[in-house]
């Protein structure tokens, strides 16, 4: 099955998600806790964004895969974040968590995590023959 996040859209999504994840304790009105928790999850999804080797990084040290795996980790991770920090109490953020962490798993699913298909298909795209507008 080809898998339909391509290492570009993958990119997107992640910023995406560590922008949304930032603004959550604001937009959900969580307390001091679990925004410290947002705010260092947001700061770990953009670094990882920002080395990983896909077009939307800033340098190229983490592989593809790597990141995948780095990803898979987080996302087993999250559903237990709350009760481990003492934060299932609140609903809207130990919610908000567990539906990140769904987020993570589904994503992950859909990524092609061959990053030599992101390559393949700028080359076939290149290799399109041009359409010229007749006179």
């Amino acid at each position: 099955m080809k898998k339909p996040i391509t290492p570009f859209a993958h990119g997107l999504l992640d910023y995406t998600t560590a922008a949304t994840v930032a603004a959550a304790p604001a937009v959900l009105g969580m307390s001091e806790r679990p925004a410290r928790v947002c705010f260092a999850l947001a700061g770990g999804y953009t670094l990882l964004s920002l080395l990983t080797d896909y077009p939307l990084s800033v340098r190229d040290a983490v592989p593809f895969k790597m990141h995948g795996a780095v990803e898979g980790a987080i996302g087993a991770a999250l559903p237990m974040l709350p009760w481990a920090l003492r934060i299932s109490g609140e609903t809207r953020s130990r919610n908000f968590i567990i539906g990140l962490a769904a987020l993570t798993g589904v994503v992950a699913a859909l990524t092609d995590w061959d990053k030599q298909s992101e390559t393949t298909a700028r080359r076939q795209h290149r290799r399109m023959p041009r359409i010229k507008a007749s006179a």
